[in-house]
């Protein structure tokens, strides 16, 4: 796949492997057999023992769920809004994650909105505060929230802590026993290079809930295999959160995906990461485009390249085999450690035949501004 695309959109979905092929021809090759069933399973807690490797975790606090949104419905739906009412969460959230927020008001909860900075979360935790939501990297901007900042205010209030770690895992160390939250959330799609229907749902302690979940299946059960409609039981471990039979192409996909990114050191994926994109950035200020501005350090693995059409400029990009992500009033331009300086200056090439030939001008291009070359990156 890199060898046709200059690949730059895996905070959307990750690039395709031959990793990933394998896996999918493997699942296909075991469906022929008589005990297809069995493999599916290996496949299912293989999955969940190397995330949890992944995020310092233990198996038993790592549920399986199909996306982040079930993830915190379930942390959501298991406790009780009537003495704590307040979820804090921010205008920086994923919407998705900040909508089953925003459900939970018709059981009592009050929603409320900081800007991502630790002040503004800071004034809005108090003692009527029972879960924060934070993300790690912002899915716009790729901004860095302050977790740590925001983690040890809402515990010295008693309240809780859900990480959304979606725009980080694979792209930098994330530990749950750093990060000291109570309940992270993440997926497969993006940068552990897996596919969609398949996220995890890490619980600091699984066994302290208000009530049972009320979204459950034979998963959730302390032995799922027992088969009896009549008993509802829950283990003590995250398990009790999952529910039916998870999406199987999507656990070949993900220990393809946790395989490769197992074997490097991600503190060397992050350093590579954070290089190129500011690389980038200064690259297309040169030939005039607007970025969102985010100190380098403060930085995902993303940049955000303002423009009034982000979706089109994204189609004009595709045509001359560049991916990206358009989201809102950005066109975002995310790096992985398969990425490299060669990358920036075919982006950079494509950007100004691009403006070129766009049906209007546009007001992110300095005409008379000779090409810069990309040199290379130390």
């Amino acid at each position: 796949m890199l060898r046709r695309t200059v690949y730059l959109a895996s905070c959307s979905i990750g690039a395709r492997s031959v990793e990933l092929d394998r896996a999918m021809a493997q699942m296909l090759a075991e469906m022929t057999v008589g005990a297809a069933w069995q493999a599916f399973e290996s496949q299912v807690s293989e999955a969940r023992d190397r995330f949890a490797a992944l995020i310092g975790a233990r198996p038993d606090q790592v549920a399986m769920v199909p996306n982040a949104s079930v993830g915190a419905y379930q942390v959501a739906s298991t406790r009780n809004w009537e003495t704590r009412s307040r979820i804090v969460t921010t205008t920086a959230e994923f919407p998705s994650i900040a909508h089953v927020w925003l459900a939970q008001r018709s059981r009592g909860a009050e929603v409320v909105y900081a800007a991502p900075t630790p002040e503004s979360y800071a004034a809005l935790i108090d003692c009527t505060t029972r879960l924060v939501s934070v993300p790690l990297i912002g899915y716009q901007d790729a901004a860095r929230l302050p977790v740590a900042e925001v983690v040890r205010t809402a515990h010295a209030a008693g309240a809780e802590v859900l990480v959304d770690a979606y725009q980080a895992v694979g792209v930098e160390p994330v530990d749950v026993g750093t990060l000291d939250c109570d309940f992270l959330v993440a997926g497969t799609s993006k940068y552990l290079l897996g596919l969609p229907g398949l996220a995890f749902l890490y619980t600091r302690s699984p066994e302290r809930v208000d009530h049972a979940p009320r979204l459950t299946g034979w998963f959730g059960r302390v032995d799922p295999f027992a088969f009896d409609p009549r008993r509802l039981d829950f283990p003590a471990s995250a398990a009790r959160f999952e529910t039916g039979t998870p999406a199987v192409p999507a656990c070949y996909a993900a220990n393809a995906g946790l395989r490769l990114i197992g074997k490097l050191d991600l503190a060397t994926v992050h350093d590579h990461v954070r290089r190129l994109t500011e690389f980038a950035r200064e690259q297309l200020a040169e030939q005039g485009e607007q970025v969102r501005a985010v100190a380098p350090m403060r930085r995902g693995a993303h940049i955000g390249l303002i423009d009034p059409d982000p979706s089109g400029l994204g189609h004009r990009l595709a045509e001359r085999d560049i991916a990206v992500s358009p989201r809102g009033d950005v066109v975002r331009l995310s790096f992985h450690y398969y990425s490299d300086v060669d990358d920036v200056a075919a982006l950079c090439a494509a950007l100004r035949d691009a403006r070129r030939t766009e049906p209007r001008a546009s007001s992110h291009v300095v005409p008379s501004r000779e090409a810069v070359p990309c040199p290379p990156l130390n």
